[in-house]
């Protein structure tokens, strides 16, 4: 299991880079391996707009269906098209090719209710 130092980390295991006023979204490893083999991930459009802990999209695998959420609120501004033909990229690179979408925050504050790596690996330790 892959914890990536210097994110922050939401409880329902979506992970969030600050680059500027743009958090890269995703999924954590934690998250990818407890679903399985991933075939299909369903996001939002450029432009949509988002609130903290909304639902943002859905990622289907083998096993089952999970809703995706948001970590915080903003403006949908990238949304990563190559899942759509190869959704298997966020089990193999989880924190990178596997990114999600790039949300242009309106509140940065809200990255303070998010989880440091520690935490986040302590929660899913005792989970």
């Amino acid at each position: 299991m892959k914890f990536a130092a210097g994110l922050k980390y939401s409880k329902e295991h979506e992970w969030v880079r600050v680059e500027g006023n743009r958090a890269v979204i995703g999924i954590t490893d934690f998250a990818q391996d407890s679903l399985g083999d991933i075939v299909f991930v369903e996001l939002p459009s450029v432009g949509d707009s988002l609130e903290a802990d909304d639902t943002f999209g859905v990622v289907e695998s083998v096993k089952t269906a999970s809703d995706l959420y948001a970590p915080v609120s903003g403006k949908v501004v990238e949304v990563n098209e190559a899942l759509a033909d190869a959704p298997e990229m966020v089990n193999q690179d989880p924190y990178g090719q596997g990114w999600m979408i790039i949300v242009e925050m309106s509140d940065e504050t809200q990255l303070d209710n998010l989880l440091d790596v520690e935490q986040y690996q302590k929660m899913v330790e005792e989970a």
